[in-house]
Parts: structure tokens; C-alpha cells; sequence
């Protein structure tokens, strides 16, 4: 069963929402035959590479609220972080935008290490003091390595913007398709969604129901066809 989540790094609610559904995941009994893939989805789509800025003014910006009502609703973040176990900074982060991100996570999913980069990214994002915006390309390549992928590989994807870039927009298009509007966004077996950080008992049922209600293959066979199977080919006759 194939499990597709819609997020960005940028969102805080995401980075709870993982480890709330990998709570749900590691109890689940056919957890071995689920396939979690990473879908690419910008909270801040028009933002030009480069504008940087701290994440408490952004904050009451967007909703209208003063920094005052921003700082407690990190603060009110911070503690959901870390009843599931997570570091969180509720002051001195900043934000901006997250396509090269995105990209190199699609170069990471080619390589069969794209959960261990997320997870390196929503942690270098909102619990260490390095910023993942203003260091440059460097830092995401120190931060694919440790992720297990090659430097020289992950250099060349960010040094050319074009490289992943129609998988960043396809996923977005996806998103929208399917009608979601925030994230994190969990699509399970091409069926279910889940929206928002949903207390890992939801997700735990949600996978219980999707694994349940999938449907059995429907088998059109008119006997006799030719076939490849592991032991070999069939044989034409003459």
C-alpha cells in the first residue's frame, strides 16, 4: 500500500504531523508493505529565492495578529513538538523559499533516501540555530550527505534550477487536483486523505481502513496465453 504526503519544511504542523504518523505507522501490523513517499507542496509559492526573513513577523502578518499572539502560538507549537518527542526553537527562526528544497528531495527519492532528508530538513529547520535560508547551497549539501547521498550529485541538482523542477510543479498540480489547501496532506492508497496533523490514533485508523478496503484484484483470463513467470518463458510452437 502506497502512502503520499503533501507537505513543506517550512511547515511546522507537518514536521508534528510525521512523527504523529510514524507513531501510527511503526504499531501498524503491515507496516513492512507500506510505501511512504514525499510529495512536494510550497506554503509560499511566490516568495523569490533569497527573501529571508524571521518567522514571529511573518507569522502575525500573514494572520493579522500582533507578534505578541505569533510568539504564543509558537510557544503553543513548541509543547505539541515535544510531547511527540521533537526539539523545537520557538524564537530566532526564519523563513523563505523552499523549491530547492523540494528538488533535492526529489533527487533524493531516485537515490531510495528521501524519508532520511525530510527528516534532516524539518530538523535543521525548526530545532537547530543554522539557518537553512540564508547559508546557501552548502548547507543542504552538507545535510544530503548526511542523508546518505552523494555531494558532487546533490551540488549539481541546486546549481541547475531546472533539474526536478517539472516533479516539484506535477506534485503541486496533484495537490490541487485532489483539493487540498494546507498540509500536511496524507493520501492513502489513492483513496483516503487525511488532513492536518491528526492525533496518530487517526492515522493508525485510517491505515487500518485503507489496508481493509482495498480491492482485490479482478483477474480477466481467457486461459492459455503466453506468460513470462520466474521459472521461465513460454515457449512458442511451431
Amino acid at each position: 500500500m502506497r502512502v503520499e504526503i503533501w507537505s513543506d519544511i517550512a511547515c511546522p504542523w507537518c514536521y508534528v504531523g510525521k512523527a504523529r504518523f510514524e507513531k501510527a505507522l511503526e504499531a501498524f501490523p503491515h507496516r513492512a508493505a507500506v510505501e511512504v513517499v514525499h510529495r512536494s507542496f510550497e506554503l509560499d509559492p511566490g516568495r523569490a529565492p533569497g527573501d529571508t526573513g524571521p518567522v514571529i513577523p511573518m507569522v502575525a502578518q500573514k494572520y493579522g495578529i500582533s507578534e505578541a499572539q505569533a510568539e504564543a502560538a509558537e510557544e503553543h507549537l513548541g509543547v505539541q513538538a515535544a510531547a511527540e518527542g521533537l526539539d523545537y526553537r520557538t524564537r530566532g527562526r526564519d523563513h523563505g523559499n523552499t523549491f530547492d528544497m523540494h528538488r533535492l528531495l526529489h533527487h533524493a527519492k531516485g537515490q531510495g533516501r528521501q524519508d532520511e532528508l525530510v527528516q534532516l530538513l524539518y530538523r535543521a529547520n525548526f530545532a537547530e540555530e543554522r539557518s537553512l535560508f540564508t547559508e546557501g547551497d552548502e548547507r543542504l549539501v552538507d545535510l544530503a550527505v548526511e542523508a546518505g547521498l552523494d555531494a558532487e550529485a546533490a551540488r549539481a541538482v541546486l546549481a541547475d534550477p531546472t533539474v526536478h523542477a517539472d516533479d516539484v510543479r506535477a506534485d503541486e498540480r496533484e495537490a490541487a487536483r485532489l483539493g487540498a489547501t494546507g498540509v500536511p496532506f496524507v493520501v492513502l492508497d489513492g483513496r483516503y486523505g487525511v488532513s492536518g496533523a491528526q492525533p496518530a490514533e487517526v492515522f493508525a485508523q485510517a491505515l487500518t481502513q485503507a489496508w481493509g478496503e482495498r480491492s482485490p484484484l479482478t483477474l480477466v483470463d481467457q486461459g492459455g496465453a503466453d506468460a513470462c513467470d520466474p521459472d521461465g518463458c513460454a515457449v512458442p510452437q511451431a
